[in-house]
């Protein structure tokens, strides 16, 4: 006798509700009408057809084209804009790892616009997936820090700063929690949402102890003369409101060679990214080298994003 994984009994299970919804309620404008107070879903985006969608780790390739092939057109139809959407899988022998350079950091946010850009993250509301502390000079107690600092020039000399974003946990509460499988880690390292799937119950962003995962309260916008149309299906494709999202290392440009658009946009260095199975990569040289510490390592998350300070850098000044 087989037995079924978690992940798919909670396919089956998802399914059938729907299917059984469906037939109850006598067709999808009551049963997204009953479904809308419970998952705060954007009844105008859901049909049949999303609603009886497979899990992400079921679909056949013909499954992920006809997927596809739905997304692009609402995007058109949308937006205006032919997107080029495609499902990028992880790269063999890879596990993606991210070193922070925290004597460098100048506080200057450039990854966080960047990061919105890249992403298609909402303007109104606007959703940012990074938020960077402002934190005096002698601690590391998130408490102490202050992302809504406005200065006219920083880096001030009084402070360091702190980029914190979604640290693709080896030990990822946010997964434990979610009662249908929206999200998981990939081979790579990369934890993921399915848009598609997600019910918007935010048991994720309660678990997260970075305060990583957004919520859409609202329905995204985002003009269409902004829209990046290089997009992934895991990644940044356009969301719905009801939904939750997050940093998943931009892997639509990750698995494909380029660096994250936050990396690639920091004007001093401090970031660094790469491959944690290659011994040559920098990032793994950064591990060997350099004293690094990750955010909470009492809660046993096992991240793969890691801080350091220079050697000749203390956090009373150079």
């Amino acid at each position: 006798m087989s037995h079924a994984t978690n992940q798919e009994r909670g396919a089956i299970s998802r399914r059938n509700f729907f299917r059984g919804a469906l037939g109850a309620a006598g067709g999808m404008a009551a049963v997204t009408t009953a479904l809308k107070p419970l998952l705060d879903l954007d009844t105008s985006e859901l049909t049949l057809e999303r609603f009886l969608q497979k899990h992400y780790k079921q679909m056949t390739p013909a499954d992920m084209d006809g997927v596809l092939a739905r997304i692009r057109g609402e995007v058109e139809k949308r937006y205006q804009v032919r997107p080029e959407l495609r499902d990028v899988k992880p790269i063999d022998g890879v596990e993606f790892g991210y070193a922070l350079d925290l004597s460098r950091c100048i506080g200057c946010r450039k990854c966080v616009h960047a990061c919105v850009a890249e992403n298609n993250q909402s303007r109104s509301p606007e959703i940012q997936y990074i938020r960077v502390l402002e934190m005096p000079r002698g601690t590391v107690d998130l408490e102490k820090g202050n992302h809504t600092y406005d200065r006219p020039k920083v880096p001030d000399e009084n402070h360091f700063y702190m980029p914190v974003q979604c640290h693709q946990c080896a030990n990822p509460p946010c997964v434990k929690v979610c009662p249908v499988e929206a999200t998981w880690a990939e081979r790579d390292g990369i934890v993921v949402i399915d848009y598609d799937w997600c019910i918007g119950c935010r048991y994720c962003e309660a678990a997260c102890p970075y305060w990583a995962r957004r919520f859409n309260f609202a329905a995204p916008q985002i003009p269409k003369e902004d829209l990046n149309p290089d997009m992934a299906y895991l990644s940044n494709r356009p969301r719905s409101k009801g939904v939750m999202e997050k940093c998943h290392f931009c892997l639509h440009r990750t698995r494909e060679g380029k660096l994250p658009a936050c990396a690639e946009v920091c004007p001093v260095g401090a970031r660094h990214f790469g491959n944690l199975l290659d011994p040559e990569s920098e990032v793994s040289q950064i591990l060997r080298t350099k004293h690094v510490f990750v955010l909470k390592e009492e809660v046993g998350t096992m991240p793969r994003f890691f801080y350091y300070f220079d050697d000749d850098y203390r956090t009373g000044g150079k």
